[in-house]
């Protein structure tokens, strides 16, 4: 062995010795002694004060949203993205997100097949650019390095917004319907509500009453209130599935001149494009507003499989049109 070999393993063992011997550094160290975690305490703590901490925050915001400006069903890739660009541009604007499921992201928190990565063609590159998520570029499209990131990102962003609620684990039973005109036309006019484990247990139990959600812009006798801006509600249900296509399927029952287009064989060429060009305001029934894969459900739209591109854009490009009703 040279002398200059011998000398650089003795400069990384030296490296190597310094690196171990650096002090360990956490948000906790100024209190965890020389790593001495035998006297650790959590400051007291009653369990009804931590009852009372979680039910009366919960109720304050159901109170406070009981009338929504903008109701969004749905916590995947479409409705986050539709809250975020809203709640940024609109702070006056109360928003509540209801999600059926626990966890947030929908398919958003895998990539196809259980895989973890996120595939999102261009140019919805740019809006991973305003979230700062990192991605590897490959041309005509991007990838992130699991799909989770995505979500737990922009999730974040979305819940500081003070004027965001998310209320998940509840599910929307029905929508509120109010008569438009004479012809028997309807406006969307709120949304029913239970969670998710009541409605799972429908047929168990022989009465479980809901609650509603109503929107903004009615009077006490349930007529629209012309001095404001009403409400709408965005459905972001995603492909037919348990709690998927829910308002679409709703929706072609409300409106007589509709039937559900249904979701057509997998084209991500075909799919991504037609979900963000039929994304936003239903015409049929007023106040209505849709994005992500339950547009495909609704107007016939091909499957984009695993890329999340028009996830995105899609939400955007219906949050974009809500802001311009509010404007």
């Amino acid at each position: 062995m040279s002398a200059t070999q011998t000398a650089t393993q003795t400069d990384n063992a030296t490296s190597q010795l310094q690196l171990n011997a650096t002090p360990i550094r956490h948000a906790l160290s100024d209190i965890v002694h020389e790593e001495d975690w035998s006297d650790f305490k959590f400051a007291p703590i009653r369990e009804s004060t931590v009852s009372r901490a979680m039910s009366s925050r919960y109720f304050k915001d159901l109170d406070k949203h009981a009338v929504s400006d903008v109701i969004i069903i749905g916590a995947g890739s479409s409705g986050l993205s539709a809250a975020y660009v809203i709640a940024k541009n609109r702070p006056d604007l109360t928003i509540t997100i209801l999600e059926a499921n626990v966890a947030l992201g929908g398919g958003g928190n895998l990539g196809g097949q259980l895989f973890s990565a996120m595939i999102m063609r261009k140019p919805s590159h740019l809006f991973l650019n305003e979230l700062e998520i990192p991605y590897e570029d490959e041309g005509d499209y991007v990838v992130v390095k699991h799909a989770a990131l995505f979500t737990a990102t922009i999730a974040a962003k979305v819940l500081s917004f003070p004027n965001v609620k998310l209320f998940n684990a509840t599910a929307v039973e029905d929508l509120v319907t109010r008569p438009k005109g004479s012809n028997g036309e309807v406006t969307v006019a709120g949304v029913v509500t239970n969670w998710t484990l009541v409605t799972m247990a429908h047929g168990l139990q022989s009465c479980m009453d809901p609650n509603v959600i109503e929107l903004s812009g009615y009077q006490d006798d349930g007529t629209r209130d012309m001095s404001q801006k009403h409400g709408v509600v965005l459905s972001t249900t995603g492909h037919d599935g348990p709690f998927g296509a829910f308002s679409a399927k709703r929706i072609v029952a409300i409106d007589k001149n509709k039937k559900l287009g249904g979701m057509k064989g997998l084209d991500m060429n075909r799919a991504e494009a037609g979900v963000v060009k039929n994304a936003g305001k239903y015409q049929g029934v007023d106040s209505m507003y849709f994005a992500g894969m339950e547009v495909a459900e609704l107007h016939g739209c091909n499957r984009m499989g695993p890329t999340f591109g028009a996830m995105a854009v899609s939400g955007i490009k219906a949050a974009e049109e809500i802001l311009k009703h509010f404007s």
